[in-house]
């Protein structure tokens, strides 16, 4: 253990002006402590803190009140391997603190240490409010002519955000992990307050919150979809930019990351929040979650945080120790910005790593969480020199962890550094977003040219790129709407975005969405057009539920979720993003197609693959997929070159006796289309599982009320609707 450079008897440090009596407290002395591990660890007599800076000078921990006045300063006692750290005798949890780190304040050379401004904790279990942004919030005089080289010399004790010190005690009971195989798994894409926020139900002091999710009215909705893992957007804490502050706006999507091992305070009830920022009440929810079969993933966003570039705010790592932490450009004052919001965080760092991997192993191992899906998951998978590698040190600490390895994994594969969209070339063990199926599928129903190879190939779980790099089927995870874009109803019903609520112009969000308005842009009476958006809708989530690969459901989407052709509302927390249980109850037919697709893929092994179709050398192929043209034979070269063509039979089938088979006819052209059936001898009986022209998944017994036939005979006829699909299932000979 090593003696800082400052004073090492200077224990307490008097805060400027005297305490009132409502705020004279206990003084506390403070000890040596232990350096690990970082953050503040609540014991039987005291609370332990521990913080990284290899460039600090002397680090105060500085304690507060509830509401926000500083009672003493102290500085850390002990420096060992650059971690400062002490202990407090006599605190106990609920104590909030900050830091002040004295130290370099030179941007020109990548150090930001300035002691005015109150610092997290980045190891803090627990935020005592949720964090807004604010002036005093930056290290440097705003509006100075010098910019980021001017300091601050005031002081934001007062206002700036507080970790919170908590030692949960929490009852697991027999809470057990469900542990969902890939080939099996559905994921549901939810927002945690805009899911229960207006859901009848749920009580009302719960709505928006951890334990509204928790809640019987919530679990019933999910479970009776058959979904298996609720994907919870952002629940890390995060921040609300001063931008956005300053608009009357929030960040509603959450992804500005300030606290990596904190829930967000504002998704807790208001008793909750106070006593522990919710973290007991998220380990509620996932123990009632897990209770009802459902696995929690983590939508994680480690490549950026808050922070923001050299002109961001300062309110934690920045003020620690800046190069430490972000990838830094040629001139330090400058991040390098390979996500779009400022910064990007160094996990070639070793402090850095160490914290994303200490954040991923708490979330796991306390608050039992089942996976996570990496946001811009390619900036994690740099090596020191900036270039992706699978052999990246994040990859690498991942694969030998043996806690990290076993859970899912899931990647967004691109960011905006060079050579970003890597789709395919994550490790093997990993899942990701497959933004190939997402387009190929959106423009085969928006009838594209040349769109019916992409298509078929994003049908077979875009094997073409994947199994080469050895990679399983459930490695891609099938969208065609998640929370960036359009809902579902918005991608039939608008041709273009429509985000001035966003305060930006409409200037945000994609410009190029694959969507078809069927003929009418937004809202309209049309009972035409209203119908063949109903029967695009189908034609997308029966498309996703049959596909090769791992499905994953927008929530809101099965039940005409829509935000009025908004396609970036990362900003709106209000009606425009929250669920709307009341426009729900006009949805209730699609609500049950999407439940029966599920049920419907949940009975047919040969789309729900663990390995590829094809067969090595003496094996057999577990699955074929054979593709006939309208004409009921094999397709030809020059059909799958012709742009033109619009019509495809695809035939799924098993190699195993009592598997059924699986046939599939599309038509994305606007005319009706009369398919032969595929031949075969003998006779195969085909019995009609869908028909997309109506709202109807046969499950089990006869097709009652629906408009096709029940059943047909290999080489007979069968005729769709223009902009439609149907579905057969046969025993396999």
């Amino acid at each position: 253990m090593n003696t800082p450079p400052s004073d090492p008897q200077r224990t307490a440090l008097p805060v400027s002006g005297a305490p009132t009596r409502r705020h004279r407290a206990t003084r506390h002395r403070i000890e040596p402590g232990r350096p690990w591990p970082l953050g503040a660890t609540a014991e039987r007599h005291g609370v332990n803190f521990a913080v990284y800076s290899r460039v600090a000078d002397r680090v105060e921990l500085c304690l507060f009140t509830a509401d926000g006045q500083e009672t003493q300063r102290m500085a850390l006692p002990a420096l060992t391997d650059d971690v400062w750290h002490g202990f407090v005798p006599g605190l106990r949890p609920g104590q909030h603190y900050g830091f002040r780190v004295h130290g370099p304040y030179e941007p020109e050379q990548g150090q930001r240490c300035n002691p005015s401004v109150l610092l997290m904790d980045p190891y803090a279990r627990a935020l005592a409010a949720p964090v807004h942004g604010a002036p005093d919030q930056f290290a440097y005089v705003l509006g100075h002519a010098d910019e980021d080289f001017a300091p601050w010399q005031g002081d934001n004790g007062t206002t700036a955000p507080k970790a919170l010190v908590v030692r949960s005690r929490f009852d697991w009971g027999d809470d057990k992990p469900p542990r969902i195989p890939a080939e099996n798994t559905v994921f549901y894409e939810v927002h945690v307050k805009g899911f229960t926020q207006t859901m009848p139900g749920v009580p009302e002091a719960l709505r928006g919150t951890y334990a509204g999710l928790a809640s019987d009215a919530a679990l019933q909705h999910l479970r009776s979809l058959g979904v298996t893992s609720v994907e919870l957007l952002p629940v890390q804490a995060f921040i609300d930019d001063l931008r956005l502050v300053e608009q009357g706006l929030a960040n509603y999507w959450g992804y500005n990351t300030v606290a990596f091992l904190a829930p967000e305070p504002r998704y807790a009830t208001s008793a909750e929040r106070a006593r522990d920022g919710g973290v007991d009440e998220f380990k509620a929810m996932v123990k009632a979650l897990h209770a009802a079969g459902l696995e929690v993933i983590l939508d994680v966003v480690y490549n950026h945080t808050g922070e923001g570039s050299h002109l961001g705010p300062t309110l934690s790592l920045k003020g620690l120790d800046h190069a430490a932490y972000y990838r830094l450009t040629e001139d330090p004052r400058f991040c390098l910005d390979f996500s779009g919001t400022g910064n990007t965080l160094d996990t070639s760092s070793p402090p850095a790593l160490r914290l994303v991997l200490d954040s991923l192993r708490y979330w796991v191992q306390e608050m039992h969480v089942d996976g996570f899906r990496f946001d811009l998951a390619s900036a994690l998978g740099r090596d020191a020199a900036g270039d992706f590698t699978w052999r990246a040190p994040f990859f690498a600490a991942l694969a030998q962890d043996p806690v990290l390895s076993q859970v899912k994994l899931v990647a967004e594969p691109w960011d905006l550094g060079p050579n970003g969209y890597q789709l395919g070339g994550f490790p093997t063990g990993w899942m990701e977003w497959n933004g190939r199926y997402r387009d190929a599928v959106r423009d085969y129903w928006a009838n594209a040219d040349g769109s019916l190879p992409a298509f078929a190939a994003s049908l077979c779980g875009s094997a073409d790129l994947l199994e080469p790099r050895r990679r399983r089927p459930t490695a891609s995870v099938n969208l065609v709407t998640v929370h960036d874009g359009f809902t579902l109803a918005d991608l039939v019903s608008y041709n273009g975005k429509h985000n001035e609520a966003n305060g930006e112009d409409n200037r945000d969000g994609e410009n190029h969405n694959r969507s078809w308005n069927c003929g009418a842009e937004g809202e309209t009476t049309d009972a035409a057009v209203q119908a063949l958006r109903a029967r695009q809708a189908r034609n997308f989530l029966a498309t996703l539920f049959l596909s090769h690969g791992t499905p994953l459901l927008l929530g809101g989407d099965e039940l005409g979720r829509t935000q009025q052709g908004n396609n970036n509302a990362y900003c709106q927390d209000n009606a425009l993003s929250w669920f709307d249980w009341e426009r729900a109850g006009a949805y209730t037919e699609l609500q049950a197609f999407t439940r029966d697709l599920i049920a419907l893929r949940r009975e047919l092994s040969v789309v729900r693959l663990a390995r590829w179709p094809h067969h090595s050398a003496g094996t057999t192929a577990c699955v074929t997929v054979q593709w006939h043209s309208v004409w009921g034979l094999a397709m030809t070269a020059e059909e799958w070159d012709d742009p033109a063509v619009r019509c495809i039979a695809a035939l799924m089938e098993s190699t195993q006796a009592g598997e059924d088979a699986l046939l599939m006819l599309f038509n994305a052209s606007g005319e009706e289309a009369v398919f032969t059936l595929p031949a075969a001898t003998p006779a195969r009986e085909w019995t009609l599982r869908l028909d997309t022209r109506a709202a109807q998944v046969v499950t089990s017994g006869p097709p009652l009320g629906h408009p096709a036939e029940a059943s047909v005979t290999s080489g007979a006829p069968y005729t769709l609707l223009p902009h439609s699909m149907a579905a057969f299932t046969a025993p396999s000979p």
